[in-house]
This record gives C-alpha cells, sequence and structure tokens, in this order.
C-alpha cells in the first residue's frame, strides 16, 4: 500500500531496534504534528543524537511513511478478512467498528497522526495511498450501510452517507483520548458504541 521505499543502509538494523524509533516518532508526530518535528527532536526523545538516527532511516518523511502504512496494511488485513466473511449488514457493521478500536489500540499514535496529517499528505507523491486507503473505506462502510437499507435491516429513512461520517468520526476521534492498557479493552469500548449507535439505526420489532 505504501509508496517504494528508497534504498538505503538502514535496512540491515534490527528490527527491534526500528520497531522501537518508529513507535517514538510517531508519539513525536502525533503530540507536536509532523511540521513542527525534527529528526534532532525525535533523537531526542530517542535518547539519541540526530546523525545516529540517520543510520536507521533516511528522513523524517520515510518514518512517516513507514509509520502509516504500517497501520494501514494491518488496518486492510483486519477489514478484508470482516468483508469476506459475508456476515450480514448489521455484523459486519459490528465487525468493522470493532477492527477499527483493535487498531486504535495498536497504532493509537498512528491513527492520531493520520486524522490530523493526512489532507495535506495527500498533496505528496510519496503519500498517494492515502488517497487509495481513504475511497477504499468509504465503499467498504457506505457499501454495507446500503445494503443494510435494502435488506430492510437498518431504516429505509437513513441518509447512508451522513451515518457513514457520523460513525467513522465518532470511532476514529478516539484516538484523541484513548491509551492502550486502560480500563476498557477495545472490545469493550467497540460494544458500547455500537449499542448506541446500532440502537439508533437499526429496526425494532
Amino acid at each position: 500500500m505504501s509508496a517504494t521505499k528508497k534504498k538505503n543502509p538502514v535496512n540491515a538494523a534490527a528490527p527491534e531496534r526500528r520497531r522501537e524509533l518508529l513507535d517514538t516518532a510517531a508519539e513525536v508526530f502525533a503530540a507536536q504534528g509532523y511540521n513542527a518535528t525534527t529528526v534532532r527532536k525525535i533523537a531526542d526523545a530517542a535518547g539519541m543524537l540526530a546523525g545516529s538516527l540517520y543510520y536507521h532511516f533516511d528522513s523524517k518523511e520515510s518514518m512517516l511513511d513507514e509509520i502509516l502504512s504500517t497501520f494501514l496494511t494491518e488496518l486492510w488485513e483486519g477489514y478484508d478478512a470482516v468483508l469476506a466473511a459475508a456476515l450480514g449488514p448489521r455484523e459486519t457493521i459490528e465487525a468493522l467498528v470493532t477492527e477499527s478500536f483493535r487498531e486504535i489500540d495498536r497504532h493509537r499514535a498512528a491513527v492520531a497522526i493520520y486524522q490530523r496529517e493526512s489532507r495535506h499528505l495527500t498533496d505528496l507523491p510519496r503519500f498517494g495511498y492515502l488517497t487509495d486507503s481513504q475511497n477504499r473505506f468509504e465503499k467498504a462502510w457506505l457499501g454495507t450501510l446500503e445494503r443494510g437499507v435494502a435488506d430492510g435491516v437498518f431504516r429505509a429513512d437513513l441518509d447512508v452517507r451522513l451515518t457513514y461520517r457520523f460513525v467513522r468520526d465518532t470511532v476514529w476521534v478516539a484516538a484523541s483520548w484513548y491509551r492502550p492498557g486502560g480500563h476498557h479493552s477495545p472490545e469493550e469500548i467497540a460494544r458500547q458504541y455500537l449499542s448506541m449507535v446500532l440502537d439508533g439505526i437499526a429496526v425494532r420489532a
């Protein structure tokens, strides 16, 4: 899903160390914003010299690219599995929301970056995959909602596009407050969200 990466000596670095540095960079990007973040700030947060960071990555853009592409690749692995399961519309929505909260749990900082930066990043050729992902995301959710209306599972008067935007924003904004290891598991938060959302759009007996 990501653009082609440049070949550089960083590829020989230990995967665990790269993952640690990317996690640190993600937290800095999420807290300070991409443009305000320098390689030096990331290096300081990682407890190393700025020059040493270039042994692992050739630029902060490469770090951001890897953070976002990793998150989206994992997100779509989960989404594709849900969409391929041939579930009913309501069950599909439930599974997509649950998978979304699991991704927030695994990649909270990446989700926050995506929410804050993707609109500007899509202008850069290297991040063209963000637009592709956004289009796939919209198609998956709208298609499921439309199927639910057609099948009589969701209300006939439901504005599917407005509902899609509401559910999308309600779920993903959770990255601004969610902290892994908190009182509620991602599955429990998803269950609570679904209870609030589906009671409003499901056909009542």
